[in-house]
């Protein structure tokens, strides 16, 4: 007989802001957990992002490759971007494929969220799929320099299998479209 499994929680008791910047802001929470001891949570608050893989007629994806600083190397991703707060997610997805790649679509597709590093963040990033690709200009941010790279699915999809894109959002969207990608 399977019995249920008890919900977890913690009560959160005093929370401070410790850093306010642009991009995320940095909580610590003192907190009472279930058994009654008391410990310490410190949290890193992110508005969330959005990321989009965008599929041409011919099997096409386009990725951009960009300088990543916490990484101190080049990243090749899909599109993606941060979000305002209070931003739509699926509107933020379309504004970002037109930024980084030029492209506007006629399909969007989600593919759910993920959330990538749920032990300390509250980061969600939305994904999709964008098909139906019209060719436009792009529209970096000031502060942005990136190449867009255009490669077969197959490919990209290889690559993930073989680690050469350690990417987390991008993994997972290549791998969550391969049900709308025949």
């Amino acid at each position: 007989m399977n019995t249920p499994a008890p919900k977890h929680f913690e009560t959160i008791i005093n929370e401070k802001e410790i850093f306010k910047g642009r991009v995320f802001r940095v909580g610590v929470r003192d907190v009472l957990l279930e058994n009654g001891e008391k410990s310490v949570r410190e949290v890193v608050y992110h508005n969330g992002g959005v990321s989009i893989l965008p599929i041409d007629s011919d099997g096409n994806v386009y990725l951009v490759r960009q300088y990543r600083c916490a990484f101190d190397s080049e990243v090749l991703e899909i599109p993606a971007g941060k979000l305002e707060k209070g931003e739509n997610p699926p509107e933020a997805a379309i504004r970002e494929l037109k930024e980084e790649t030029g492209f506007s679509a006629e399909e969007i597709i989600s593919l759910g969220e993920y959330w990538p590093t749920v032990g300390y963040c509250s980061e969600r990033i939305y994904l999709y799929l964008a098909k139906g690709l019209t060719a436009g200009d792009t529209h970096f941010d000031s502060d942005e320099f990136i190449s867009c790279i255009k490669m077969p699915y197959t490919q990209l999809l290889e690559m993930c299998r073989n680690g050469q894109v350690p990417d987390g959002k991008t993994q997972l969207a290549v791998f969550k479209a391969m049900e709308y990608i025949k």
